[in-house]
């Protein structure tokens, strides 16, 4: 397995940060930028050109991830070639199924399935989908046998419009999907936040899939608003300061869910994954440090679940951890290199949503506000 990186920015154009001899042996070719940048099919068509023979899935931002740095309007390419692994791409519209983005992930995951079908890493659109559903659907259609990762394409903090595309420029609505084939590859995970939750618990009275009208019977927007006060005029994007942690049921697993739109004509808010009706819910709120260890933490169970150092690292981390932490943002992705070391070439970006299994499971789910980590080595 070798990899190679190489950037783009609008002032010094692209620049190779390191060169395997790779541009006709690439198999896969990631592809992490800002909108304004990736629409220009000047760009799509200077990658092709890079590396004609790969399979290449790109991907709109709200900020990139290039090895220790983050960037802002700019593109992150990683080219890799498996030597051992077999690869299938596959891309789906949520029009293709009536926007049910449930039945967009499992027919995603029929195409993909078959009995050496090792890992799927997808990349969604981040506003037109639901993300818990595309989880549900790809995890019953694999029979929740094959583990799988990825996020929700970003567009900065605007959430106007997101892009997703494969061998072209992205579009709007897409859902693109890699499986990974074979017994040499391995592949590691670990997803961890790191905020603090506060209040009191709220019980959801009022749902209908990943749209939340009452809590407490009280409209969830007004609520959003007592807590962000002066900052409420600048909704959508400081919902994402308070995230809520959901939990279904008293039994279940805690998750985190983040706003994506708000309705001031019926009160409700509009998150990237379900909000069932009867969940209970507490606003959270940022603890930089716990932040910062949240994505060490990911890094650590990414490394355990490989067995083994990585060569390649993806990186999925939230829009909101990134507004947050502002400047001291880079912190994160070098507590991810402090514990990967330094053999790994890392990309990534920031996400409006997270795909991955908890640590000790196979299912994946839906997760906002944190740090996820997916690793990659061949045997």
């Amino acid at each position: 397995m070798k990899t190679e990186q190489r950037n783009w920015t609008s002032n010094k154009g692209w620049q190779q940060a390191s060169d395997k001899g790779l541009n006709g042996s690439a198999n896969f070719v990631t592809v992490f930028g800002s909108r304004d940048a990736l629409t220009n099919p000047e760009r799509f068509n200077e990658i092709k050109a890079f590396y004609p023979n790969a399979q290449i899935m790109s991907g709109t931002t709200s900020g990139e991830i290039f090895n220790d740095s983050v960037y802002d309007d700019s593109i992150v390419v990683s080219a890799v070639e498996f030597e051992k692994t077999k690869i299938k791409t596959v891309k789906s519209t949520i029009s293709e199924h009536n926007g049910d983005s449930y039945a967009t992930g499992a027919a995603i995951a029929k195409q993909l399935k078959a009995d050496d079908l090792k890992h799927v890493f997808i990349l969604s659109d981040g506003l037109k989908v639901n993300g818990s559903e595309l989880s549900r659907g790809l995890n019953d259609a694999l029979e929740n046998k094959v583990t799988v990762t990825g996020g929700l394409a970003g567009d900065a903090a605007k959430f106007e419009k997101t892009l997703v595309g494969l061998n072209e420029t992205p579009t709007e609505g897409n859902i693109v999907a890699v499986g990974f084939y074979g017994t040499d590859l391995k592949v590691g995970f670990g997803s961890v936040g790191g905020w603090d939750v506060f209040g009191v618990e709220r019980h959801v009275t009022k749902s209908v899939g990943n749209i939340l009208y009452e809590l407490d019977g009280q409209p969830a927007l007004d609520l959003y608003k007592m807590y962000l006060g002066d900052k409420a005029k600048d909704l959508p994007g400081s919902a994402l300061l308070f995230p809520l942690g959901m939990k279904v049921n008293e039994d279940s697993e805690s998750l985190v869910r983040t706003v994506l739109a708000v309705s001031e004509e019926d009160k409700s808010m509009t998150f990237a994954g379900d909000i069932p009706q009867g969940a209970t819910v507490r606003l959270m709120k940022a603890n930089f440090d716990k932040l910062i260890d949240g994505a060490g933490n990911a890094a650590e169970n990414s490394y355990q679940s490989l067995g083994a150092e990585s060569d390649f690292a993806i990186l999925i981390s939230c829009v909101g951890r990134k507004l947050v932490l502002d400047q001291r943002i880079e912190e994160e992705v070098e507590a991810v290199r402090d514990i990967l070391g330094n053999t790994p070439s890392i990309t990534g970006f920031y996400s409006y949503g997270e795909i991955s299994p908890l640590f000790s499971t196979v299912k994946c789910e839906l997760h906002n506000q944190t740090m996820t980590i997916t690793t990659f080595t061949e045997a």
